[in-house]
């Protein structure tokens, strides 16, 4: 096949050949030419071995380390699936670096996802063993690398925000962006993140403080920061806000993150609207009477709901039945436990047994607030998933750049995460079989490579793996059968 003119004239080494490869020749791979052999009274020229590739317009060389030939049995589904959900995303790094750096840093997240709980020193092993490098030939990716990736990334911390602000531009103005936080534990002590919080002082560990933004209509991470542990989210919010770009939707947060603490970003960004509660004891609660309910909301059993203008804020106050007699129960299960009863207390404290109100600079239903606001529990999913589906529940690296840098790969590893979650549920590949299963059922999935002149093929595997693999879109589905005319039997001749 030939050689497009554009791809020759990409400019490379001195004394090389460009050759086509793959199932259909639209892959580029550069030779280095080592010498000539006499042919029938001619010169023909002799090529050596591969020394890079072509990859969006530039000579993409390998690394001497990698030049040795990789195996020929590798895992194919699991980083096959993973990159053509997530291709978008290494788009989305070359606005900001470099083509090998905008690929290590993408093959990186892509290892972290489909090998849980990877170590930094066995990310080249995986991507060698990985379709990933057949997708992406030549990524480096050695302990070394990858130690000094993270350090460069950080040392160029600029560039992390403006991957974020990307993002949070995308939001839309009616996108609802669910905020919160988690702890990761960081006994580093050469880094200025890592700190005693207050739950961390109790099991004695040092941690880091990481905040996510989650869009609830896209089911995604949208941007994160980290911060020292033993800040405060209240004192991150206005931060974190401001230094993503977040000027569009509504932010739905916890108690956690009072909208007082970044007034000045909701004045400053008309099209940004918040939607949180306030405490139990606040003065606003009793002033508008929010404990005196008016209706039911339709949709929810038990829900007796109250809306009311305070200001320039809105009121939505609630009660659940159920709940609220299941605290007055707590309640007085603990008095028993204690020998400890007052009556005036559980007077007291009845009134707001099962109450929740929230506040919002937008005017909405009842109902409308009361479902935003119970769809925070996705972005309890996403604290879960992070820890425990990820790995990444403590920190790996030491110095503060390298933090910065590692946490911005784990966030790109999160999106994939979601969108893996999204992919199995609406094929419905979750269907009796957990995220982590799924994982590692794609891991089986592998190809070979018989001879150095054969295509890849997929190795033989068991029937159910083979239809998820169809359900998922990794393999052709089988055609449907037309469906047999019914009518009179037709006679058969003698």
């Amino acid at each position: 096949m030939a050689i497009p003119k554009e791809v020759l004239g990409v400019e490379r080494p001195r004394n090389t050949v460009v050759y086509s490869y793959g199932k259909d020749g639209s892959k580029y791979a550069v030779k280095k030419r080592v010498g000539c052999k006499r042919v029938g009274g001619r010169n023909l020229p002799v090529n050596g071995p591969t020394i890079g590739h072509i990859v969006a317009g530039r000579f993409v060389a390998i690394e001497e380390k990698s030049e040795k030939p990789g195996p020929d049995l590798k895992d194919w589904a699991n980083a096959s699936l993973a990159d053509s959900l997530f291709r978008d995303v290494l788009d989305q790094l070359r606005e900001e670096y470099d083509e090998p750096t905008s690929e290590k840093i993408y093959a990186a997240s892509i290892l972290r996802v489909i090998y849980p709980d990877i170590a930094d020193y066995e990310l080249q092993g995986a991507y060698q063993n990985s379709w990933l490098s057949e997708l992406y030939p030549g990524v480096a990716l050695s302990k070394n690398t990858v130690s000094t990736l993270w350090d460069s990334l950080g040392k160029k911390y600029s560039k992390i925000i403006s991957f974020m602000r990307s993002r949070a531009g995308r939001v839309s103005m009616d996108s609802r962006l669910l905020l919160d936080g988690t702890l990761k534990s960081d006994e580093s002590k050469v880094n200025s993140l890592s700190d005693f919080s207050r739950k961390a002082r109790m099991k004695g560990s040092r941690d880091i403080s990481v905040l996510f933004a989650f869009d609830l209509d896209r089911r995604e991470p949208v941007c994160s920061m980290c911060y020292p542990g033993n800040m405060l989210d209240v004192t991150s919010y206005a931060d974190f806000v401001r230094k993503c770009g977040v000027t569009k939707g509504v932010i739905v947060a916890d108690k956690g993150f009072p909208s007082s603490a970044a007034e000045e970003e909701f004045e400053k960004n008309p099209g940004l609207h918040f939607l949180n509660p306030i405490k139990r004891n606040s003065k606003a609660i009793e002033a508008n009477s929010m404990l005196e309910f008016e209706s039911v909301l339709p949709k929810h059993d038990g829900i007796l709901s109250k809306k009311a203008r305070s200001g320039r804020k809105w009121l939505y106050s609630y009660r659940d039945v159920g709940l609220a007699a299941k605290e007055e129960s707590d309640y007085v299960a603990r008095a028993k436990k204690s020998g400890e009863y007052d009556d005036k207390e559980l007077k007291e404290r009845r009134e707001s047994f099962g109450t929740m109100v929230l506040e919002s600079d937008l005017e909405m239903t009842a109902e409308q607030a009361y479902d935003a606001y119970s769809k925070r529990w996705e972005i309890e999913i996403v604290m879960r998933y992070y820890k425990h589906a990820c790995g990444f529940d403590e920190t790996r690296v030491h110095g503060d750049y390298s933090v910065y840098g590692s946490e911005f790969c784990d966030f790109l590893s999160t999106i994939l995460t979601f969108r893996l979650l999204k992919a199995f549920e609406t094929s419905g590949a979750s269907e009796g079989y957990t995220y982590g299963r799924i994982i590692k059922k794609l891991e089986r999935a592998k190809k070979i490579k018989i001879s150095a002149r054969s295509d890849w093929e997929l190795v033989r595997t068991n029937p159910s793996d083979v239809e998820m693999l169809k359900s998922l879109g990794l393999l052709p589905k089988d055609p449907e059968q037309p469906k047999r005319k019914r009518g009179r039997p037709r006679k058969i001749a003698a």
